[in-house]
């Protein structure tokens, strides 16, 4: 049965337009119409969830109630939501409507239990998701350790706020470098680009050459299945 989708976007735009892209990458398609019916509420006055969470900045509830009511007088039967530093509020939203979410967080890591089984996972996460420990809940019920950088924190910080939030998609991958070579130096074996920032330059951040997991590929996926077409694995 084909479903309509719902993304609850703009947090931010690039990363939207990135999700979408993949799902239609990701689609066993020889037409338009084996693809997946699509709506997208693409909201950039939804505030900084790290804000939020680290300093008691804006609440993003209402703005995203706001996105969620515009999707549901559209007729969606399920929303995605691409931002890993949202789903900290993941319970909190999904009490403001009846339409169920594909939670992203909860996916990539089943997925990284089911394709990785033994491995120590490296965050690359905003210091909102980093601190929250929002990911750090869904690891430890499949009892995965995640590692986080403590020094080079500030550059994976800056390279998404100072880089691809700020236009700049081709700021130097150093400090990314530096981060991931701390985290081995823990332990770490692959590494999470848990935000969506950094999903939208993966295909630079894979030329250094270690194990990336996408949450937004593994997103995708999932909702290419539950919108009810064929999809490419990830």
């Amino acid at each position: 049965m084909m479903k309509t989708i719902g993304i609850l976007g703009g947090m931010g735009p690039l990363a939207t337009a990135d999700l979408y892209r993949k799902m239609i990458e990701g689609t066993i398609a020889e037409k338009d119409q084996d693809h997946v019916h699509v709506i997208i509420d693409s909201n950039p006055w939804i505030p900084d969830r790290t804000d939020y969470i680290l300093h008691g900045g804006p609440s993003p509830l209402p703005e995203i109630v706001k996105s969620i009511r515009r999707l549901e007088a559209a007729g969606c039967d399920f929303l995605i939501m691409p931002c890993n530093t949202a789903h900290h509020i993941i319970d909190e939203i999904k009490t403001t409507t009846k339409i169920p979410f594909i939670n992203m967080m909860e996916e990539t890591v089943k997925y990284v239990a089911q394709k990785h089984a033994g491995e120590k996972v490296g965050l690359l996460a905003t210091d909102g998701t980093v601190e929250s420990k929002a990911y750090h809940k869904y690891f430890e019920v499949q009892h995965i350790p995640v590692i986080t950088p403590i020094e080079h924190q500030v550059d994976v910080m800056a390279f998404i706020y100072q880089g691809v939030k700020s236009g700049i998609l081709d700021k130097p991958l150093d400090g990314i470098r530096e981060a991931i070579k701390e985290m081995k130096t823990q332990g770490a074996t692959l590494f999470l680009l848990g935000c969506t920032e950094l999903s939208t330059v993966s295909h630079r951040i894979r030329t250094i050459e270690e194990v990336f997991i996408d949450p937004l590929e593994v997103l995708a996926y999932q909702a290419i299945l539950e919108g009810g077409c064929r999809a490419r694995e990830v």
